[in-house]
């Protein structure tokens, strides 16, 4: 028995190694065009670009969601977001939407047998009830209730209150002489806001963010003390990166699976003065450049680790990228003939192309072959956890991941067979459909064609959001950009999608 005994030990010691480490690497904003592999000018992205080199670099993925949020929401569940209230872009002091009783693809790396982590940017919400957390205690509900062994997050995004990071339920470093508290109804009492102390912001504001002041940037929402427990926005990747490595180096005897989420390229854009002032794009030129260090830093933590050829690498965006989306970086003026979408139509928030096309590199040096050929495969976001389930053969629970399809083979550049279709949402909650040819926009709710922010007025405070109160129908492999709507010359086709849609879309 002895013997057998110790066979068995030593056979689950050889899956323990085989079985991959996984991470998804997911960038804020990123858009297609924004790395040297998918054709970036006036920005440098090495890292980025050696794991492509390294891999498989596709060239027809697209997120589930035209904003963060959603987007997130998608990947982490395996359901469209649509399908549950509550999943629209959040403020900072909203509850966690992801239940406790919901299946996610950490809870299924967990029962796999995987240590797993969440670290970086989170914007899904924290504790059970919106605007009721103890922020200066234990919170009641975060990604450790949901699958997660270890966090280390920004509570919601970098533009909103509160600006801390929660490590395992609490404020990491919270400072007990500088309680912190939130508000997104009313200002505390004597405490400056952009609004009331613009000349004293080092990153002015265009729209919206002119509320409470931390590290003299005004943000989303009111909030008082914090204290050391408050971030510097020039430290955030470096923090962020550190965390990743000290888990890599941590786990790296055993499988893990890593949820990292950049900071980069989402505005404030505020990088260390490392990349400041380097890139002629200015400071989201800067950002992408900072955005490419961290991918380095993993990759040299892998390397450290011993465990870079069996780790799946999977790097990408929660939508599609923006130049103006509050702060006054002169990021549209300083493009110089930079196309963050890579031409695409759209912007962040647009049910065109390029509110939701994103980059998506694989790299998997055990078992992933190197192509220097695109991957042209239509593939969406939201079938990263039915194919991490394939990857590590799990049976997913009864209505777990119900709109994720297992697309590990094309995934791995085992097959080029595309996705019959993908839907992407916009920002006013219209979803489109996208096939191999075809791009349908249903008629929306209003003919709103257009998100303007007066703020400025120049060329690229303006989004077209894609939303129109007739249908949109184009024709994708012949009109990449969506320039001719086709809808009103193949009515046939129209009906078609729509009976598409209508089968796809609808909450089950």
């Amino acid at each position: 028995m002895k013997l057998e005994l110790l066979f068995a030990l030593a056979s689950a010691s050889v899956m323990a190694q085989e079985r991959p480490n996984v991470i998804f690497l997911v960038a804020d904003d990123l858009g297609y065009g924004d790395l040297g592999c998918y054709g970036a000018r006036n920005v440098d992205t090495p890292n980025a670009d050696s794991v492509a080199a390294s891999g498989l670099r596709f060239t027809n993925a697209h997120a589930s969601a035209a904003t963060s949020t959603p987007s997130r929401y998608s990947i982490l569940t395996g359901q469209y977001p649509w399908r549950k209230p509550g999943t629209g872009v959040l403020p900072g002091d909203a509850g966690l939407i992801i239940g406790a009783d919901q299946y996610t693809v950490a809870r299924m790396f967990q029962d796999a047998g995987y240590a797993t982590a969440a670290i970086g940017k989170w914007h899904l919400g924290l504790g059970l009830r919106a605007g009721e957390q103890d922020w200066n205690g234990t919170l009641d509900h975060t990604p450790r209730h949901i699958g997660f062994d270890y966090h280390y997050i920004q509570a919601a995004t970098a533009d909103r209150v509160p600006c801390v990071y929660i490590e395992q339920d609490t404020i990491a470093n919270r400072d007990p002489e500088a309680p912190i508290e939130v508000s997104y109804k009313h200002n505390f009492p004597g405490e400056p806001t952009g609004r009331t102390n613009r000349d004293a912001l080092k990153l002015d504001y265009t729209h919206g963010h002119d509320m409470a002041i931390v590290d003299s940037i005004s943000r989303i929402g009111y909030s008082r003390g914090g204290g050391r427990a408050l971030w510097r926005d020039e430290n955030i990747a470096d923090s962020i990166a550190l965390h990743s490595r000290r888990f890599i180096m941590e786990h790296k005897s055993e499988p893990f699976f890593m949820w990292l989420c950049t900071n980069d390229v989402h505005v404030p854009r505020w990088p260390h003065e490392r990349f400041r002032g380097k890139s002629p794009m200015g400071l989201r030129g800067d950002a992408i450049s900072s955005f490419d260090w961290t991918v380095g830093q993993v990759l040299a933590a892998l390397d450290s680790a011993g465990v870079r050829d069996n780790t799946l690498l999977i790097i990408t965006s929660d939508n599609g990228p923006v130049c103006d989306d509050g702060y006054d970086d002169h990021a549209f003026e300083l493009l110089n003939g930079h196309q963050p979408t890579g031409g695409a139509r759209g912007d962040k928030y647009s049910n065109y192309e390029g509110g939701t096309k994103v980059p998506l590199i694989v790299s998997w040096p055990a078992q992933v072959k190197p192509d220097s050929v695109p991957v042209e495969t239509l593939v969406s976001l939201v079938d990263l956890f039915g194919s991490a389930a394939a990857l590590t053969g799990s049976q997913l629970p009864e209505g777990a991941a119900p709109d994720s399809r297992n697309m590990l083979d094309q995934l791995l550049g085992r097959s080029r067979e595309d996705r019959p279709w993908v839907a992407e949402l916009g920002q006013l909650w219209t979803v489109a459909l996208r096939t191999p040819q075809w791009k349908f926009i249903p008629a929306g709710r209003a003919n709103a064609p257009l998100l303007s922010w007066p703020a400025i007025g120049h060329e690229g405070s303006v989004i077209e959001l894609g939303e129109s109160l007739e249908p949109q129908l184009f024709n994708i492999i012949s009109d990449p950009q969506e320039t001719t709507n086709l809808a009103p010359q193949m009515p046939e086709k129209v009906a078609e999608m729509t009976e598409l849609w209508n089968q796809v879309v609808p909450s089950k």
